[in-house]
């Protein structure tokens, strides 16, 4: 009854990526987002799970691939807008954003193992965090949570433990959120989407 969530925006110009703007066009952020966001999905359908959904801030298109339940985003704040997300599970679950390109299924595939523990937390390097798995998913789990923040990871990793939950961890990532953040995660794992577009990017504009 395992579900993995993926929590995404649309790859619209100006509304994605913008920070990779100091480098990089609008479009070409935009286009950034989406290899990113391909090379998410296509590690989710990798992975064994009974569901796999797509929690979207926007309109759908044709880079959705068969077998991905697309859903709309609430309103409001992330933590707001993740713990809707969660409440669109059945059952245990894995929720993952769409600026980790170099997650793969063997990645993904433990936080849905809830043997012996009650959530997985996967940290990011700027203090956030990349994936949330809970074997029972209560949305006040997130709510209230500071956002973006440095402290972020923290704050959500407590609030797993003053629950009382068993809490195990997945390896580190880097978000992609600044055109630093774009280099370090093309070059570790150059045969994605998201690393063949960059480097190509790169060629043409240095």
């Amino acid at each position: 009854m395992s579900t993995l969530l993926v929590i995404a925006k649309a790859p619209v110009a100006g509304r994605v990526k913008t920070r990779l703007t100091t480098q990089f066009t609008p479009q070409q952020a935009a286009d950034l987002a989406l290899a990113a966001l391909q090379d998410t999905l296509a590690a989710v359908l990798a992975t064994p799970a009974r569901r796999r959904v797509l929690v979207l801030d926007g309109h759908p298109g044709p880079w959705i691939p068969d077998g991905i339940e697309v859903v709309p985003q609430c309103t409001g704040g992330l933590d707001v807008r993740l713990a809707a997300a969660f409440a669109l599970a059945e059952g245990p679950s894995l929720l993952v954003g769409m600026d980790t390109p170099q997650v793969t299924p063997g990645l993904l595939a433990p936080g849905l193992d809830f043997t012996g523990a009650d959530a997985w937390f996967g940290p990011a390097d700027d203090g956030g965090f990349w994936a949330l798995g809970l074997a029972h998913p209560d949305p006040a789990l997130l709510l209230g949570v500071p956002m973006s923040v440095a402290h972020t990871g923290e704050v959500q990793r407590q609030r797993l433990t003053d629950a009382g939950l068993s809490v195990r961890d997945l390896p580190e990532l880097c978000d992609v959120d600044t055109p630093a953040d774009a280099e370090q995660v093309a070059a570790a794992a150059p045969r994605t989407r998201f690393a063949t577009l960059h480097h190509g990017m790169c060629a043409v504009t240095r």
